[in-house]
């Protein structure tokens, strides 16, 4: 067998499990999850460093750096989605106004 459709193979059912496993998440604990994605995301960023890193031919190259960059989008872009829902679970904030009144009563 051809070791092209053997890693086709591994990237297609990785997509299934992946899809099976994120859609049986509840809604209560997307947060964490987005948080363990996102170190993984760091461990798939030090990996297309190291690709491009000791990439020997031109092709090699390109797709680390492709890599490198579409890992280090989907890193921030987790980081920036997990501070966002990290806000809705947050109390309603306090302006400075309403921290003086706080205090005069």
């Amino acid at each position: 067998m051809d070791e092209s459709i053997v890693w086709l193979t591994f990237f297609v059912l990785s997509a299934f499990v992946g899809v099976e496993v994120v859609s049986k998440v509840s809604s209560t604990l997307h947060t964490p999850l987005m948080s363990g994605t996102n170190a993984i995301h760091g461990i798939i960023l030090i990996g297309a460093i190291l690709v491009a890193g000791t990439a020997d031919s031109t092709g090699t190259l390109i797709v680390g750096l492709v890599a490198v960059l579409l890992a280090a989008i989907n890193m921030a872009g987790g980081f920036v989605v997990t501070d966002r829902m990290l806000e809705m679970f947050g109390g309603p904030k306090r302006t400075a106004k309403s921290e003086t009144d706080g205090d005069a009563a």
